[in-house]
């Protein structure tokens, strides 16, 4: 029996009485399997070949050529014979004590070079700061130990000193006291790890790629980076910020958007170049502590401030003090205000252990007269170890600048950065040719003993300009879009839907509702739609308003439910906030997977028509209609597609903010239904551990019968939903994987898509075409001699691609700001056999089938629309006080060590519906 005819939805009730036992204690040398795969014959299991991405098949023909310029930089590569030596670097205290405090490591080092130079033989370092470190040949021997002596290091390390300043306030005193006190003995030890042929390098670039091309490269890029240091920059992985108030951009809650430089090496297929492109990153507002915590937290003077908070925010930080000048960094807050917090003083001229008690404030305001306007009532800033504190008043603090402000954004300081940090073009250009110049890399004696040379000019590249696809409209009327938009002015809709058995929930939203609704009828008639008058509008009691979110949602359902004369069909929700409204969440889940009822939330503030249509594109495609086709779709006449039945997938998985560590991450896969189109899609979301970028539930087994993984579900719909049809093949577009990442999408994920294929149909083989889309990447391009970015549907797939992989760059989207950012597409598997063309134009086309918007989206459909699945999914669950609890320090310890909560199941009646449209 064909597993497809089953009712897909298996309750997975028996799932507990049904699992296979445990697996067998095993020897500690065996590798256990997976509870739920039989464990293999030994032998064959080792004999899988693992998939590899495949090989480019040519360029592409199709289009208008267009020259362009991209920000690569050729780099000529001289030193073919030499090799770079890997050395493991171990620092450690007089005592042996490890040195765990970062930022130490590049001083000492540096102290190592100047002191032993000769020992060395003159050599250059490329050190990355922690424990690896690189120099062209060899060093003398396999080890070497070096003792060195720092003067300076309180930067790094907390000053223990259980008084400030050592309650020293003589300047001579202090002079004499300085050197035994603060000079700090350091032992390093060299050790040989591994040699890299610098040949490596000019292997890849004729597509040999070899593990040790990738070590070569990651050499090139620490001499970068350890180049950007000695400058005093500010790095975060490949970039790197000057301090520079230039550079830095007030984006509100005292935190700063600072602009700086992404530089690294690729191998393209004109050989080696230099990417730089301009980066942005958030840092801390640098000056006084106390005007930094008034504008994070937005409250008017220093006593309305919460110091719970603060504390967690200032924890980390570092710090210069005044009048001394030294640098801390903040361990915590005082538990008493400065006025009554006591420390232990060591009593001048008395005997040895003679001491008194005194208050923070008494020290420094009567022993050290410094004038103290604010602090007496505030806490003071602890720098010291738990056990020996060392207290500073809070006025005497000023946070050092370039330091990262790592947790998320709100919505307002966003839209700032995005507002502040754009660049046209021409001047992203200009700012890019100066950064290479200031750079000065030609005076980096690493990369010149390496034969390097970068040319300053922009690498000139071939694009060809796709033309746009036919879109078809109601009424057979037919359309070219022009510049990648269209609109719907004196159009109707494709397919349009009834919308009846309707009804308007106003929470608290300040409009006129009557007009909104008058409008949306009326609005609706012109583009094809038919509106019925709603059966009420709802208003929200006034006495709830105050209630948490949870609440109103609740209460406003028993107010409907009371009056309706049974369920509605679909829900027009008016939010009082835009954006981020607390009640969005709650909202969905109780019409999405609690009652079964399309929705749709607005927060009217400017009603016009461009406005009502664009609502009404949206609910046409949550109702099942369709907004516009295009003409290939229609007609059916796409190549390889319109012939055999094809599954389309988006795959993508959104994770918490950076300072949420352990929030669960959310996948979620699209697919298409209805085959021969490729513009109606259904999702399935599920939750997993945090943090993890493969999807971990496409297959999962709970019996010899069932499969309660994502696949199973798309496939079935699939079926059912194109005239009992299995696919042939399966296209998969996968978002979000960086390259290192190509084989366990490769090996992994589709490994678990064949298994729930072969799950329902063991003679099943449908064929794969596996690509991945990146937008986090540092290529962009420009038409020279022109202010305009590159036009919609420009491709690249020359010069600055892959020497060997197949890959290209779309721009399918107009880009109205800034400078466009194009969309990096990968190959990694073509079993179906599309040529180039064919392939661009399918990923060209499918940037034109989202139903959300008249305009061609920068990244194909599918993927958006898993994007918009997870990102509206994960609102159902809301998590405890957003990124304050869970700060990025420690986190969860261990991947899955906690069980990852669900998401609730939608119910039938929209499952299969576009409701995250």
């Amino acid at each position: 029996m064909d597993l497809f005819e089953t009712n897909g939805n298996g309750n997975g009730n028996e799932a507990e009485d049904s699992l296979p036992p445990p697996p067998p204690v095993v020897p500690p040398d065996v590798v256990p399997v997976k509870a739920d795969q039989q464990p293999p014959p030994p032998e064959p299991a080792k004999k899988k070949p693992s998939r590899v991405p495949m090989a480019r098949r040519g360029t592409g023909s199709k289009g208008t050529k267009l020259q362009l310029l991209t920000n690569h930089f050729k780099v000529n590569v001289n030193n073919n014979d030499g090799h770079f030596f890997q050395y493991s670097v171990s620092l450690a205290y007089e005592d042996g004590r490890p040195v765990e405090g970062k930022g130490v490591g590049r001083k000492v080092i540096d102290k190592v070079q100047e002191t032993y130079d000769s020992e060395l033989n003159g050599k250059d370092f490329a050190y990355d700061g922690e424990k690896t470190l690189f120099t062209i040949g060899s060093l003398a021997r396999n080890k070497l130990e070096f003792q060195v002596v720092l003067e300076d290091v309180t930067s790094n390390r907390n000053n223990g000193n259980c008084s400030p300043e050592n309650g020293s306030p003589n300047e001579s005193d202090k002079k004499r006291m300085r050197r035994p006190y603060r000079a700090k003995t350091f032992k390093v030890e060299l050790s040989f790890a591994s040699k890299i042929p610098m040949q490596a390098i000019s292997n890849a670039l004729r597509g040999q790629e070899s593990e040790n091309f990738q070590e070569a490269i990651r050499v090139l890029d620490i001499i970068l980076r350890q180049h950007a240091s000695k400058q005093g920059c500010l790095l975060v992985r490949q970039s790197y910020f000057h301090n520079d108030p230039k550079n830095f951009a007030d984006v509100g809650g005292g935190v700063l958007g600072c602009r700086g430089f992404h530089s690294s090496f690729r191998t393209t297929q004109s050989g080696l170049s230099l990417n730089i492109d301009v980066s942005t990153t958030m840092i801390i507002t640098p000056g006084p502590v106390v005007d930094f915590l008034i504008a994070n937290q937005n409250v008017r003077d220093p006593f309305s401030l919460d110091w719970t908070k603060a504390k967690r925010t200032l924890k980390n930080l570092r710090i210069k003090t005044s009048p001394s000048n030294q640098e801390f960094k903040i361990t915590g807050l005082s538990e008493l205000p400065c006025k009554e917090q006591m420390f232990t003083l060591k009593v001048k001229g008395g005997a040895d252990d003679a001491t008194e008690e005194v208050t923070v404030y008494d020290y420094f305001v009567n022993r050290r007269n410094i004038q103290l306007r604010y602090s007496a009532d505030l806490p003071c800033i602890n720098v010291g170890k738990p056990k020996r504190p060392t207290y500073f008043p809070l006025e005497l603090c000023s946070l050092v600048s370039l330091q990262r402000y790592t947790k998320a954004l709100s919505t307002l300081q966003r839209a700032s950065l995005v507002e502040k940090s754009r660049q046209k073009p021409q001047e992203r250009m200009r700012v890019l040719s100066d950064a290479l110049k200031i750079s000065n890399y030609g005076a980096e004696p690493m990369l010149r003993n390496c034969g390097i040379q970068i040319n300053p000019s922009f690498t000139q590249v071939d694009g060809r300009v796709l033309q746009a696809p036919r879109l078809k409209f109601g009424n057979g009327e037919d359309f070219n879009p022009r510049n990648g938009r269209w609109n719907f002015n004196n159009k109707k809709i494709v397919d349009p839907v009834k919308i009846e058995r309707w009804a308007v929930v106003n929470f608290s939203a300040r409009c006129n509702v009557q007009a909104l609704v008058r409008d949306l009828i009326k609005c609706g008639n012109m583009k094809g739609i038919m509106v019925e008058d709603p059966f009420d509008v709802f208003e929200e009691n006034a006495q709830f308003r105050r209630a948490p979110p949870v609440v109103r949602v609740e209460k406003m359902f028993e107010h409907m439910m009371s009056k309706l004369p049974g369920a509605p069909k679909f829900l027009l929700c008016l939010l009082p906030e835009r954006k981020n409204s607390d009640l969005y969440g709650p909202w969905k889940k109780k019409n999405l997977a609690d009652f079964g009822i399309v929705t749709q939330c607005i927060a009217p503030t400017k009603v016009n028509d461009q406005y009502l249509t664009n609502v009404l594109l949206k609910i046409n495609a949550k109702l099942g209609g369709m907004n516009s086709l295009l003409g290939v779709e229609h007609s059916p006449s796409i190549p390889i597609i319109s012939k055999a039945p094809t599954l389309i997938l988006g795959m993508d998985v959104s994770h918490g903010s950076p300072g949420q560590s352990d929030i669960p991450s959310i996948a979620a896969v699209v697919s298409s239904r209805h085959w021969p189109l490729i513009s109606k899609y259904r999702a399935c979301v599920r939750t997993q551990s945090p943090k993890v970028e493969m999807i971990d539930n496409l297959f999962k087994k709970v019996s010899d019968k069932e499969d309660e993984g994502i696949i199973r579900e798309l496939l079935i719909d699939f079926y059912a939903s194109s005239g009992k049809r299995k696919p042939d093949n399966i296209i998969i577009f996968r978002d979000g994987v960086s390259e290192s990442q190509f084989n366990q999408v490769l090996n992994q994920e589709l490994d678990q898509i064949i298994q729930a294929c072969k799950f329902l149909d063991e003679n099943w083989d449908p064929k794969f075409l596996v690509i991945v889309a990146q937008k986090n990447h540092h290529t962009k391009f420009f038409q020279p001699g022109s202010p305009d970015n590159v036009p919609p549907g420009t491709v690249i797939d020359n010069k600055v691609c892959h020497p060997r992989n197949y890959d290209f760059y779309l721009c399918a989207h107009a880009g109205m700001i800034g400078t466009t950012r194009p969309t990096h597409y990968h190959v990694l598997l073509d079993e179906i056999g599309f040529s180039t063309d064919d392939l661009q134009e399918l990923v060209h086309s499918l940037s034109y089938v989202y139903q959300r918007s008249t305009t061609a989206i920068s990244v194909v459909a599918p993927i958006c629309y898993a994007h918009l699945a997870a990102t509206q999914m994960g609102q159902f669950m809301k998590f405890e006080d957003k990124s304050e609890t869970s700060s990025s320090h420690g986190g969860l310890t261990a991947a899955g060590a906690v069980p990852v909560p669900q998401l609730p199941k939608l119910e039938e009646k929209v499952c299969n519906s576009m409701f995250f449209c």
